[in-house]
């Protein structure tokens, strides 16, 4: 399987397709965002039928056969792509993709698309099934140091022109969503007509955020300020703010307090645990604050949430994302609303 970078991939979509595409990685913006460019070139090469299926414990992998098997009355390309929330696929996915990857079907593209591969997934069945048919691209995520120089790329793409100063303080603000920082440059598009940012501009849109900011609700959270942070998750609600990326940036710290608390128990000073799993300096007090009060049998707990709530977002669960977020919000921040049983219980469901 040719492995390619994001910056690679544009020029690759530019020839002759691949018949399987597996993309991968943490980041949703830039998974998302490889994936519409995967799409984009098919339909532009008639693929224009498409078929989505949510791989879980229950799904029936013999539609991936019947449905490269069979086409509309409408399209004679197809599309089947193929999203593994956990990145595992299990016996019954590993012996069907490896059974696909030996005799990809004519006139369709298979586009697999999961979360982040360790090396033990590389070594699995079905990935080296994968590897002389199609193309891996993995996304990795943008730290701390990468976040300037990814700002700045992405602002001159977009026609627009900032000095370093003025792309710090937008890196700042977003510290680390990638989603918030497109969404930010969207906005600054439609705010000038020669393309020149300034300081004064930039300083004007950062201040002029939503009223309830999800950076501000993750920061209550971790400062133990349930009511705070509940009033937060209302007013995101309210204002039509989309679930997902609310439970993107609790992941994202609760992930990172996971990683400090783990180095913690291994013996670690606190302070250094922080700067090996990347916090920034302004956020060490928090950070530090929260890790105090949730250990990693309770950040380890908190996953498991988010995951659940993960799942609720996307259909795979019978239960409403918010009504969850709000039970995760409230652990989050310290208070016990449900018992560890019940929890577990409710992830099931």
């Amino acid at each position: 399987m040719a492995k390619l970078r994001t910056d690679q991939l544009g020029r690759a979509l530019s020839g002759t397709l691949a018949p399987i595409y597996l993309v991968s990685g943490e980041e949703p913006l830039l998974v998302q965002e490889a994936s519409d460019a995967i799409r984009n070139a098919a339909r532009a090469q008639g693929f224009s039928e498409r078929e989505l299926h949510h791989i879980d414990p229950s799904f029936d992998w013999s539609l991936l056969h019947s449905s490269a098997s069979s086409l509309s009355l409408f399209a004679s390309k197809k599309i089947i792509e193929l999203r593994i929330a956990n990145s595992k696929p299990g016996d019954k996915g590993s012996r069907a993709l490896t059974e696909y990857a030996g005799a990809p079907a004519d006139d369709t593209i298979l586009l697999i698309v999961t979360g982040k591969l360790d090396n033990t997934a590389q070594r699995s069945k079905w990935y080296k099934a994968l590897e002389g048919a199609g193309v891996h691209l993995a996304t990795w995520p943008i730290d701390a140091a990468q976040l300037p120089r990814w700002i700045g790329a992405r602002m001159q793409s977009a026609g627009l022109t900032a000095d370093h100063g003025t792309i710090e303080l937008l890196a700042s603000r977003v510290e680390g969503n990638l989603l918030a920082a497109a969404q930010e440059i969207e906005k600054l598009k439609l705010l000038t007509d020669d393309g020149v940012i300034t300081s004064q501009l930039m300083a004007s849109v950062v201040a002029d955020s939503a009223r309830y900011d999800i950076f501000t609700l993750v920061d209550k959270a971790l400062a133990g300020d349930a009511r705070g942070a509940v009033k937060s998750l209302h007013g995101l609600r309210s204002e039509g703010t989309d679930a997902i990326a609310v439970l993107w940036a609790l992941t994202r710290d609760i992930r990172q307090l996971l990683q400090c608390a783990q180095l913690i128990q291994q013996g670690r000073h606190k302070d250094w645990a922080m700067k090996q799993a990347g916090v920034w300096a302004k956020r060490q007090g928090l950070i530090g604050g929260a890790l105090n009060r949730l250990g990693s049998s309770q950040l380890q707990l908190l996953l498991r949430q988010a995951n659940g709530v993960d799942r609720a977002c996307k259909g795979m669960r019978n239960a409403n994302p918010w009504d969850d977020l709000l039970d995760l919000v409230l652990s989050f921040s310290g208070v016990v609303s449900l018992k560890p049983a019940n929890v577990r219980l409710g992830l099931k469901l």
